[in-house]
């Protein structure tokens, strides 16, 4: 441990997977090393959220996750690199630098806890928190070739940690090696008073339930490029070695979920937001002679990223008298469809299985290339999940021609955290990871 920590800011030079890094290079009792999205408070570090309106914050608190694992002896050795409040599903939209892919410098880790996986990947046996919303574990777990587990919604505190979507937002563990998602969990997870939405779960039962059969939705298959269909289709077969029936249906209620996820997270997005205006958190080097919008106008202006504004603009237009039913309302009730969706068909079969992401990391030229629209739509396949509040999980399922990895996600009805942990381990056993190659 020491020695990684000795190490950790040449590594990060390379990869720029960590916005902040530790200064106490001792490790002293601790048990083990984690590292936190920079969208959790750590009241020893500056917390920024991937946002220049936030240098210099230090949260005088600990996010109940970070805090649950400080007191089970673990050291948090940095903030994780991230986009901008969490908005992107690259990474590209941070001003701290953009992390960069272990198994191809010239690629993304995903998005938004692109840090997270980075580390996940590259550091031996690491575990990272991340922060979910519309797929920000899933994706960068996929396009870094470890484990993300998003639990259920409500499973572990959103104390602390600094909001997108308030009814989105989840707390997640990313980890090359699937034991230690499975050992960490129970160790954040846990009603805490400081979030009501955590107080109604029933306990965390690991007791190995097995996945004996997957639904796999045919129209999630649509658009893929070849390498992931590939690759997908011949986990299928790996599936039926396993014994697991694998069964294709249709799920039409699939093609709605990204207008309606953007519709809900930006409108609540924009609302967080607001807090922001230099006068409480981060930066508050604006000119005191303004009036209050002057100063709030310019604040916002110089210190919000793109996608930032862009997301405020939409969410407030959502929520405007007059079309907050034609939009808001609307999607809350496409939400409750999406939902009774996977509840019928988790009546029949075990989990629901997709792709993690339809295509390998891109690279930074290509992404740049991308518009709004197109960047939004990459998120297709973890948005739904993330909707409903399912507990799910995107393991590696894959290689490209280039050596690129890609993921499998896999969803099972809300609080079945336990059969996704068991079957990452059995799917650990039968498909052989392949790490980056690190200069350690």
């Amino acid at each position: 441990m020491k020695d990684l920590l000795a190490k950790l800011s040449k590594l990060n030079d390379k990869y720029s997977m960590f916005t902040t890094i530790t200064a106490d290079k001792d490790a002293g009792d601790s048990k083990f090393l984690f590292s936190a999205k920079d969208g959790l408070t750590s009241k020893d570090m500056e917390t920024k959220c991937g946002s220049r309106i936030l240098e210099g914050y230090r949260p005088v608190f600990d996010a109940t996750a970070i805090a649950k694992m400080r007191e089970a002896g673990g050291k948090l050795i940095g903030k994780t690199n991230m986009d901008e409040f969490g908005f992107g599903s690259f990474s590209t939209n941070s001003p701290f630098g953009v992390p960069k892919n272990p198994y191809d410098l010239e690629r993304s880790c995903g998005g938004s806890s692109g840090g997270a996986a980075c580390a996940a990947s590259v550091i031996e046996y690491h575990v990272a928190l991340g922060v979910s919303t519309g797929g920000s574990v899933c994706c960068p777990a996929s396009f870094c070739g470890v484990y993300g587990l998003v639990p259920t919604y409500g499973r572990v505190s959103r104390y602390g940690v600094i909001d997108n979507g308030n009814s989105l937002d989840k707390v997640g563990l990313l980890s090359s090696c699937p034991f230690q998602i499975a050992k960490f969990l129970p160790i954040i997870s846990g009603k805490d008073p400081k979030d009501p939405t955590s107080c109604c779960q029933p306990e965390l039962e690991i007791k190995g339930k097995k996945i004996k059969s997957v639904a796999v939705p045919e129209n999630a298959l649509d658009g893929l490029s070849k390498d992931v269909r590939s690759g997908f289709n011949a986990s299928l077969d790996t599936l039926r070695g396993m014994g697991i029936d694998v069964e294709m249906i249709t799920m039409p209620s699939l093609k709605y979920a990204i207008p309606a996820y953007y519709i809900i997270e930006t409108s609540e997005a924009s609302t967080n937001l607001a807090s922001y205006v230099g006068m409480r958190y981060g930066r508050q080097d604006g000119d005191l002679s303004l009036k209050f919008d002057d100063y709030f106008n310019y604040f916002r202006t110089e210190y919000f990223g793109d996608e930032t504004k862009r997301r405020i603009i939409l969410g407030t237009y959502a929520r405007m008298a007059g079309l907050r039913d034609r939009y808001y309302s609307k999607s809350l009730r496409v939400r409750l469809h999406i939902i009774s969706s996977y509840k019928e068909i988790l009546k029949e079969h075990d989990a629901v299985l997709t792709p993690t992401m339809p295509f390998v990391s891109p690279r930074f030229d290509e992404i740049s290339n991308m518009s709004p629209v197109e960047s939004y739509s990459a998120d297709r396949l973890t948005v739904p999940p993330n909707l409903t509040g399912m507990p799910h999980m995107s393991v590696p399922c894959g290689y490209d021609g280039n050596g690129m990895p890609m993921g499998m996600q896999i969803v099972t009805d809300h609080w079945q955290e336990d059969r996704l942990l068991t079957f990452a381990k059995e799917w650990g056993a039968v498909f052989d990871v392949r790490r980056p190659e690190v200069p350690l």
